[in-house]
């Protein structure tokens, strides 16, 4: 799969990269260009041996480890599963070694879709195909088995936690129903709303009709910023507490989705669980609507400058209410980038 490098010492005739190959070819070659256009071989030997490498082969540039990463599969115990490996100069690799689910069961998994979340480029985000081949469509197919996508994240790129419900279905559609279909395209593209005033999407796109004739297609899905998960809680209420954190920044922003009964409150503790004075739930007017970047207050002020620096937890009250991501910002950030 080629991809442009943001490498910061990358080489001009190296712009743009490239990792492929198969079993039968030996493994995995590289692949450089200047233009995305004009390719050459950067060894005449494949770099990645130890894979299956019989579905999409990914890497990238990490920034945040300063290294190349790839991305591919091989047979583990029976069930098609993900290898990782890294290198400094995109020629010299690690020895591939599996990724770990800690609590997830052994699934086939095709394609892995792993990329860093481009809104918080510390978590890695992964849309794994989840192949059930032990289950045959009700429309007439010769091959059996279904598929949809699930959802992993992780912090290192190595462990990762597996979300076990699907993340997309097979829907309505027949077609998506048969074989190795509802396969995510690698990358999260930030796109405009429908709706008038509504802050920016994320699409991700998905093949169906795949397995089917000659041709298949690919269908865009969208959902709202960092809406992969959420804590929720029905009306009659939840709550949940963070473990200790440090944080900079001045001022505290929720991205959730209330009813308009609903609401979400937020209170700032020491690390034992106790309300810091001026901080409670009690302190903090209940927010309500629906907002990607809602600046949070505790008796009319969002200061937060004198606890930045010292480990504390948060507790969201949650009533009819999901909360899907938080950040600490400084004070200067423009309100009108809030939503």
């Amino acid at each position: 799969m080629p991809f442009k490098d943001p490498n910061p010492d990358c080489k001009p005739e190296a712009k743009y990269k490239a990792i492929g190959g198969s079993k039968h070819e030996g493994g995995l070659f590289v692949f450089q260009s200047p233009d995305a256009i004009h390719w050459s071989l950067m060894s005449d030997k494949p770099v990645i041996t130890d894979g299956a490498f019989d579905s999409q082969n990914l890497a990238f540039w990490d920034a945040k480890r300063g290294l190349y990463v790839d991305y591919h599969r091989q047979g583990r115990a029976g069930k098609r599963d993900i290898m990782t490996c890294t290198s400094p100069d995109f020629l010299n690799w690690t020895k591939p070694k599996f990724l770990e689910y800690p609590g997830a069961p052994a699934e086939h998994l095709y394609v892995n879709q792993i990329q860093p979340y481009y809104r918080a480029p510390h978590i890695y985000l992964g849309f794994p195909k989840r192949f059930v081949p032990s289950r045959k469509s009700p429309i007439d197919h010769p091959l059996p088995g279904v598929s949809d996508t699930i959802l992993m994240s992780s912090r290192d790129g190595e462990t990762f936690h597996r979300w076990q419900d699907a993340f997309v279905r097979p829907g309505l559609q027949p077609d998506r129903w048969v074989c190795r279909n509802n396969l995510v395209a690698w990358g999260l593209v930030e796109t405009a709303s429908h709706l008038a005033g509504a802050p920016d999407e994320i699409s991700l796109y998905v093949v169906e009709g795949y397995y089917q004739g000659e041709s298949c297609q690919v269908r865009r899905h969208t959902m709202r910023a960092d809406g992969f998960v959420s804590a929720a809680a029905d009306l009659k209420g939840g709550r949940l507490q963070t473990k200790p954190i440090v944080f900079a920044g001045t001022q505290l922003e929720i991205n959730f989705s209330t009813s308009a009964a609903g609401g979400v409150r937020v209170e700032v503790q020491d690390t034992d669980g106790k309300p810091i004075n001026g901080f409670s739930a009690a302190n903090c007017p209940q927010l309500f609507g629906d907002s990607i970047a809602r600046r949070v207050k505790w008796n009319s002020d969002a200061d937060l400058s004198s606890l930045a620096g010292t480990p504390v937890r948060l507790l969201f009250e949650l009533h009819d209410a999901d909360l899907y991501s938080f950040q600490f910002v400084k004070a200067e950030m423009s309100p009108s980038a809030c939503r």
